[in-house]
């Protein structure tokens, strides 16, 4: 049975194990950042792990802001509360997904950012929690999202859609609120 501490030691070693790749990686250039999330929705919990690499692209700069954004991928693992649409039934799969991200912020890049991302995701079983249910495992991932830059510090807080945009019914969509913190390099 998967408890709740199984679950902290999964995201603790994906966490570790994510970090130390990134920091390999940030020294060949491929990433710049890394973070851990944490998720909730109806019956359902989420922990995910990203790595990240800003756009050096500038777009619609006027007033000390600009129109940028970043590349993410990301691996999770959601914990369902009523699989099958069972109360008290519990079923985990996990997520690995890819998401452009554009990002409205300073140009200093710190402080107080708008965000807007829409990605692709693969899932390891197919969803259906409570009474929503996807019939494939390839989903659409869109996200909005406000948040907080320091020099190494990006904090947020999204709203995450998840849905395959009609590809096969049923397609009722899974939703989420997200917070997240990242670790600037």
């Amino acid at each position: 049975m998967i408890t709740t501490k199984k679950i902290a030691g999964f995201a603790a070693a994906m966490t570790a194990a994510l970090f130390g790749q990134a920091a390999h990686a940030q020294s060949n250039g491929w990433v710049d950042s890394a973070s851990i999330e944490f998720g909730t929705g109806a019956e359902q919990r989420m922990v995910r792990v990203a790595a990240q690499k800003d756009w050096d692209s500038r777009w619609f700069a006027s007033n000390g802001r600009h129109l940028s954004g970043y590349w993410e991928t990301n691996l999770a693992l959601w914990r369902l509360s009523a699989y099958q649409n069972v109360p008290g039934r519990k079923k985990n799969i996990a997520v690995i997904g890819f998401t452009p991200v554009l990002r409205y912020q300073n140009d200093s890049k710190l402080g107080l950012y708008g965000e807007i991302g829409i990605g692709v995701n693969l899932f390891s079983k197919l969803y259906k929690n409570e009474d929503k249910e996807l019939s494939t495992a390839f989903q659409f991932g869109d996200h909005i999202g406000v948040g907080y830059t320091t020099a190494k510090w990006d904090y947020s807080l999204k709203f995450q859609h998840y849905s395959n945009a009609s590809i096969k019914s049923p397609n009722g969509g899974a939703n989420w609120f997200v917070a997240k913190a990242a670790y600037r390099f």
